[in-house]
Order: structure tokens, then C-alpha cells, then sequence
């Protein structure tokens, strides 16, 4: 009788035990709501969106609305969380593959599947919606084409198929900004798509350094990532070679209206990071690729403030 009660215990706490690292609790949490929105990607495409509202504001005009700030920031959110949620959704079965990403909500068992979709779903859709009712139709247009590209052209269609997936799939980031730059004019001039398009021409680099670094993972997933299809060493390369591309575009904005703060900010971020990708040829490795992404990382939001700053204190020689 007693050996019955201590089992009974034992299986208790092994019960509780389970529970407290989430494996068998699956429910509809806000903290696994919160995690497969992928916070730290809506600051950022938030901050691409509202520097790029700002600066047109100063640079082409209307002046500002704090309003539609606002509006930008909640759409901007919704829209992120939203596409993210559905990767999360999508990307399950891999996820559970990879060491980096097993512990996430829906391989972990934290969260069902199912509740994910319609979350992802339900909240894209908002976006999309809470945009058309507050912003303009063009801003709108670039939110949901910015879901468009993420969801269903990196997501579904290149991410398993096609080395080049983050290349085309790096527009989705650019939409965010061009929903911004559109959202404080109503229209989009050759400036603001040249200053979305640093997104896309920043992913490359940024990405390849993360994919360099867990390269093992995708692998063991069977994902093509660039360093799984062509080796470590050729993958340096290729952001060496992208970030070439990278620090002359980002200059030649100023032909087409920065001014000389921009420059400034863009020319010593851009040269940090070709330094570090040089040097990357030279130690094709893990470690290092993990250090050139730390420099990579915050080049997006270093650029997009310095935009903002050159519209708030612009001059031009």
C-alpha cells in the first residue's frame, strides 16, 4: 500500500515536472502568443516604418500626423506579429529538427498548432483591415504585400526549395518601410523605394552570417540555405560580395536627396560591416560568421535612425 502511494507521488511531481518545462501543457497561452509573434523583428520592421514615415514627412511632405504615426505602428505590429505567427505555423516540422528552434511554442508541445494558424490568420488579416481604415490604400497595399512576400513567397514557396529564398524573401522587410514612406505621403517616389530597398539589399548579408553559424541545423533539416548548398567558404564570398553591392547603394542616396548626416551614418556602418565580411573570407567559420552577424544585426535600425536624423538636420553640400 505504501509502495502504491509513493508511486502515485512520483508520478505526481513527474507530472508537474513535465508541466513546468511545457512539454505536455498545449493551450492557447498569451506567452507563446507573444513568442511566435517574434518581437524583436516588429521593432525592428516598426523602426524601418516609422523613420521612413518620419523622413518623408520632412523631406516630401505633408508634416507629420501623430495620428497616423500611431496607425502605422499598430498596423506595422499586427502585420509583423501576424506573419510571423504563420511561419511559426508553416515551419513546425523543421522547427523540430533544428536545435535552435525546437524549444519554440509548437514544437515544444507549448502550444497547438492549430491555435497558431488562426492566431497568425486572424491578425494578419487585422492588419490589413485596421491599414485600409486608417492609413491610405497605397500604405495598405505595401502592409499586405510585405504579409504576401513573407508568408507565401519565402515561406511556402522558396524557403524549402531554393537557395536564393532569403534574396526575394528580403522584400518583405522593404515593404514595411515603403508602408511608412507612403503612409505619410500617400504616394511613392523614387526615394522612398530607394530607401526601402536597403532592406532588401541588407538581408543577404545579414542572414548568410546567421545561416553560416547554424548551418548544421538547416542541414539536418534539409532546408537549402546557402552555406548547406555551397560550402562555408563561398558563402563569405557572397556577403563579402553583397555588402560591395550594399555600401555604394546606400551612398548613392544621397543623389537623391540625403543629405550629409545620412552619408556620414551610412558610410561608417556600411565600411564596419565590410571589414567584418572581408574578414570572414579569410575565417569562413562558425564563430566568426556569429561575430559578423553581431556587427550585421544592427545596421537596419543604424541606418533607418540616421535617416530620421538627416530629415530632422538635413543639409546638403
Amino acid at each position: 500500500m505504501r509502495y502504491l502511494i509513493l508511486l502515485k507521488q512520483y508520478g505526481s511531481d513527474k507530472s508537474k515536472k513535465l508541466n513546468s518545462i511545457g512539454k505536455p501543457r498545449r493551450g492557447l497561452g498569451a506567452k507563446e502568443l507573444f513568442e511566435i509573434s517574434k518581437p524583436r523583428i516588429i521593432i525592428l520592421l516598426v523602426i524601418t516604418a516609422v523613420t521612413s514615415m518620419y523622413a518623408a514627412s520632412k523631406l516630401v511632405g505633408p508634416e507629420l500626423d501623430n495620428f497616423g504615426l500611431i496607425h502605422i505602428i499598430i498596423a506595422g505590429t499586427l502585420a509583423s506579429a501576424g506573419s510571423s505567427a504563420l511561419n511559426h505555423y508553416y515551419d513546425r516540422d523543421i522547427d523540430l529538427k533544428m536545435k535552435r528552434t525546437s524549444v519554440r511554442p509548437i514544437p515544444s508541445g507549448r502550444l497547438k498548432a492549430n491555435h497558431a494558424l488562426v492566431y497568425g490568420l486572424a491578425v494578419s488579416c487585422a492588419a490589413v483591415i485596421y491599414s485600409y481604415f486608417t492609413l491610405n490604400p497605397l500604405a495598405t497595399f505595401f502592409i499586405a504585400l510585405g504579409i504576401f512576400f513573407y508568408v507565401i513567397v519565402y515561406t511556402l514557396w522558396l524557403k524549402r526549395l531554393n537557395p536564393s529564398n532569403i534574396v526575394i524573401g528580403g522584400f518583405a522587410g522593404s515593404a514595411a518601410s515603403m508602408a511608412g514612406w507612403s503612409a505619410a505621403t500617400g504616394s511613392m517616389d523614387i526615394l522612398g523605394f530607394l530607401i526601402g530597398l536597403l532592406v532588401f539589399a541588407w538581408t543577404p548579408s545579414h542572414f548568410w552570417c546567421l545561416a553560416m553559424k547554424i548551418k548544421d541545423d538547416y542541414e539536418q533539416a534539409g532546408v537549402p540555405m546557402l552555406p548547406v548548398v555551397i560550402g562555408m567558404q563561398k558563402t563569405s564570398k557572397y556577403i563579402l560580395a553583397n555588402t560591395i553591392i550594399l555600401l555604394p547603394f546606400s551612398l548613392m542616396l544621397y543623389a537623391f536627396g540625403m543629405g550629409i548626416v545620412y552619408i556620414v551614418i551610412a558610410a561608417i556602418s556600411g565600411g564596419m560591416m565590410l571589414v567584418y565580411h572581408y574578414k570572414l573570407t579569410k575565417n569562413p567559420t562558425s564563430d566568426f560568421a556569429w561575430k559578423a552577424y553581431k556587427v550585421t544585426a544592427p545596421y537596419l535600425t543604424i541606418i533607418f535612425v540616421g535617416i530620421a536624423l538627416d530629415a530632422a538636420f538635413h543639409f546638403r553640400f
